[in-house]
C-alpha cells in the first residue's frame, strides 16, 4: 500500500487513522467499531490491514497504536482534512458543512495538490477542525519545490 503521494487508502482507513491519532492514545478495536457503528470484526480485519502496510501497530486484546511512519501519515491525513475544510469555508459553507464535504472526497487529493493549496493560503495555521501543523508534510516538501 503506497502512501507517499496521499492516495494510497480507502475513506474508511483515512477515517480510522485520523480518529486513532485525535484519541492520542493506544485505541481498543471494540473502541473503534462503536465509534464508527461497525462490527468489530469488521475493524480488526481493517486495522491488520494497516499493520501490514506498516502504519499501526495491533497487539491483539490491547489494541492498536501508531508507528512512526504511521504517526506522521496520520498527521499528513488530518493537515489535508483541514486545509480542504479551510478552503470550503472560505467559500462560504459552515464549519461542520465543509467537513462533512471533504470527508467525502478527501482521500482522492494528493498530498502534492495539499502542499499546493496550502502554499496559496499562505500556510495557515489553523483549520475549521483544528490546528494546522507543518512539520514533515507541508513547509518541507514546499522547499523542494514539489
Amino acid at each position: 500500500m503506497e502512501t507517499d503521494d496521499g492516495l494510497g487508502l480507502s475513506p474508511r482507513k483515512v477515517e480510522y487513522l485520523k480518529y486513532i491519532y485525535e484519541t492520542g492514545v493506544t485505541v481498543k478495536t471494540s473502541r473503534i467499531a462503536d465509534r464508527f457503528g461497525v462490527d468489530p470484526s469488521t475493524v480488526t480485519k481493517t486495522v491488520d490491514e494497516l499493520a501490514r502496510s506498516g502504519l499501526l501497530i495491533h497487539e491483539p486484546y490491547h489494541g492498536v497504536r501508531f508507528s512512526e511512519s504511521g504517526r506522521e501519515y496520520a498527521e499528513f491525513l488530518l493537515k489535508r482534512h483541514r486545509i480542504l475544510s479551510l478552503v470550503f469555508t472560505r467559500s462560504g459553507l459552515s464549519g461542520d458543512e465543509a467537513c462533512r464535504e471533504v470527508s467525502r472526497f478527501e482521500s482522492l487529493v494528493s498530498r502534492s495538490a495539499v502542499d499546493r493549496i496550502c502554499r496559496a493560503m499562505g500556510h495557515p495555521s489553523l483549520g475549521v477542525c483544528g490546528e494546522i501543523t507543518h512539520g514533515t508534510c507541508g513547509l518541507d516538501h514546499d522547499r523542494h519545490g514539489s
